[in-house]
């Protein structure tokens, strides 16, 4: 069992986020704790002109309440959104807040992620700790 186990969470429809907590619960045990991470990736500058001046605050709000929700019947569950680049922010994130094992739900790579790389991918690739991938 692990002491600490990360689940960043993405709300895009390919990804079993359901499954992930699943298996995140399994590997915490009674006694782990489980945090479920989101990276609000930074709005370019030439778009925040165009959006409402409270647009990040209330985004946070909504992903924070959609997260709470995942959380029901999880003992020593914390939610979090933070913002930054989701593959750097996770493994960063990880380091430094003492975590045993990352459970990240993934997509099917395709020919895109050969140039550009996955967010599943940088994790593997630079997480301090285990990596369990969902697909």
């Amino acid at each position: 069992m692990y002491h600490h186990v990360l689940i960043p969470v993405s709300f895009e429809a390919d990804r079993n986020t359901m499954r992930a907590i699943e298996i995140g619960k399994a590997l915490a045990g009674a006694e782990g704790r489980i945090t479920l991470l989101h990276v609000q990736e930074s709005v370019p500058g030439y778009v925040a002109g165009y959006l409402p001046t409270n647009f990040k605050e209330e985004a946070r709000a909504e992903l924070m309440a959609q997260l709470s929700m995942m959380t029901d019947g999880l003992k020593n569950a914390e939610v979090l959104v933070v913002e930054g680049h989701a593959g750097r922010t996770i493994s960063d994130w990880a380091a430094h807040h003492d975590v045993g094992c990352i459970v990240v739900a993934s997509h099917r790579p395709g020919v895109q992620n050969i140039l550009i790389g996955s967010t599943a991918t940088n994790v593997v690739r630079h997480a301090p700790c285990a990596v369990h991938v969902i697909r």
